[in-house]
């Protein structure tokens, strides 16, 4: 990562965000990480939820601490709007209407204001008050039924395709879209970023491929869905496993010679009918050698076949710590800043704060006198007995 020259390519750009999980959180991250100021108003009395593992959502920020439900500290959040180009929140639709936040006041207040809203079910629709979580939203797209082996359901793949592929990197790209727009127009938008709108972006590929007749429903029986054998993980003596991605001619040829087998004795791949004999042969060759000989017999070349690490792993593999990928932050593993910049390098993250930590001189900044300031933050505790 080269030295940073200006504090990243966002820097200047100054976000408020109101206090959220999961893919709100790891857009501002991801801003944040490009150079944006990201001030986070946090709710008074307690830090952030889930424990200290989330807190790599919520690095680089300041924290603010007021509660949205006393006028006072509402008033205080609008003087801080004034003085913002975004505002982020991602609570469920009529919520910051009703905290007297929402896009109508905020906008009054800063016409160039870019307010962006993140949820799960989007802001109209009949499942907009509902709750939900990844596993629901990528279930009602599409998405959740096509990942899985054949003869199983549905594998749920983390929270990744929904709350943050679907979720936070649209919102992000939406933030940046609004900003690029004011600067023609002048003025703010409402970005209405949700993850079924989202997923459903990301399944573009594979609905065109399916209206082609070139996708089966079936799981686990096309070319990217651990249907093909050669594109597909396998299981080492050692109880370790390959990745196999051979799509394309030449590739599949290396891969294999890395196996030593001949293709003139094997079945043809372009044969989905033969696909279960050719999977018999690489599972058998395979288990032969443990995982550490299969890298190594790989290494170098073509075959587009890489050993299945774990986080801990991936960490020290001389490829990511050439890079830099992964880095030890507040004692915790975390990724870096991506992407990369030639000339406006990201920053590093810096610890995520405690709840309410810049709570002051975040207020005073905004021109809040400091009686004002001093009504809001919260009373210290009494000390027993006294």
């Amino acid at each position: 990562m080269e030295t940073d020259t200006g504090g990243g390519p966002l820097s200047g750009l100054r976000i408020l965000e109101l206090a959220a999980i999961g893919p709100a959180p790891f857009a501002c991250m991801v801003l944040a990480d490009l150079g944006a100021e990201v001030i986070r108003v946090d709710r008074p009395g307690g830090d952030r939820p889930f424990g200290s593992w989330h807190r790599v959502l919520d690095r680089g920020r300041r924290s603010v601490a007021l509660d949205l439900k006393d006028p006072a500290a509402a008033e205080a959040l609008m003087r801080l709007v004034e003085r913002s180009d975004v505002l982020v929140e991602g609570f469920r639709p009529g919520v910051a209407e009703r905290l007297g936040v929402g896009p109508q006041e905020c906008r009054a207040r800063n016409p160039r204001l870019v307010y962006a809203r993140m949820t799960g079910w989007g802001q109209t629709g009949p499942l907009a008050a509902a709750p939900g979580h990844d596993i629901n939203y990528i279930a009602l797209t599409g998405a959740l039924d096509a990942v899985g082996r054949a003869g199983g359901p549905p594998v749920p793949p983390l929270n990744l395709l929904g709350d943050f592929a679907g979720g936070g990197l649209p919102l992000a790209v939406g933030i940046l879209a609004a900003l690029h727009e004011r600067q023609r127009s002048g003025l703010g938008q409402v970005v209405d970023a949700a993850i079924v709108d989202g997923t459903a972006s990301l399944l573009g590929m594979l609905t065109a491929m399916t209206g082609a007749g070139r996708w089966s429903p079936e799981r686990g029986g096309n070319l990217l869905d651990t249907g093909a054998p050669f594109y597909d993980v396998y299981e080492c003596a050692d109880g370790g496993h390959m990745a196999v991605g051979a799509l394309e001619e030449r590739f599949y040829l290396e891969f294999l010679a890395g196996l030593g087998l001949d293709p003139e004795e094997l079945p043809d791949r372009g044969d989905p009918g033969e696909w279960p004999a050719l999977r018999r042969e690489f599972a058998r060759r395979f288990a032969s050698r443990t995982r550490r000989e299969w890298t190594e017999a790989f290494d170098g070349t073509q075959a587009c076949v890489t050993p299945v690490l774990t986080l801990a792993e991936a960490a020290g593999h001389p490829h990511n710590q050439a890079r830099g990928t992964y880095r030890e932050a507040g004692g915790l593993l975390q990724p870096a800043p991506a992407p990369r910049f030639g000339r406006t390098a990201a920053r590093l993250p810096g610890p995520a704060p405690r709840c309410g930590e810049h709570t002051r001189e975040v207020l005073a900044e905004s021109g809040l006198p400091e009686a004002e300031i001093g009504r809001l933050l919260p009373s210290p505790p009494t000390r027993p007995g006294l």
